[in-house]
């Protein structure tokens, strides 16, 4: 007895659209942050614990790869952010329309990048 339902999409015919990148985004995101918080408040705590612990966290962070791990989470923290205001917005019954839900979704994708570079350049008291 063959099964003659359709399949679910999948990867090999399934069309990404801008919502469904944020969504997944959004969600990896919060993940990520939610791992940043607790080594912020690890970094705090060896803070007050001297300047002997304090000094590898601050030699971990001024590395190459350290610079990038911080760039990385200002932005997941931009992103997450936006992404949070357009679901309050959405939560209030607004920008459901297709084009809407666009544009909307593409403000935060380069609305994030945007606001990286913006605390990076306060960060480096560039401006």
């Amino acid at each position: 007895m063959e099964n003659k339902s359709p399949l679910s999409p999948h990867l090999q015919i399934y069309r990404w659209h801008i919502s469904s990148l944020v969504s997944i985004s959004h969600r990896i995101t919060g993940i990520i942050n939610f791992v940043a918080l607790i080594l912020i408040c690890i970094w705090t705590a060896m803070l007050l614990l001297g300047e002997a612990n304090y000094s590898s966290i601050e030699y971990f962070l001024s590395s190459i790869f350290g610079k990038f791990i911080v760039l990385g989470l200002s932005w997941s923290f931009s992103f997450q952010i936006l992404s949070e205001i357009r679901h309050l917005i959405m939560d209030m019954g607004y920008g459901f329309e297709l084009k809407t839900t666009r544009i909307s979704g593409l403000l935060v994708i380069f609305g994030s990048i945007f606001l990286t570079i913006i605390i990076f350049v306060i960060g480096r008291n560039l401006i």
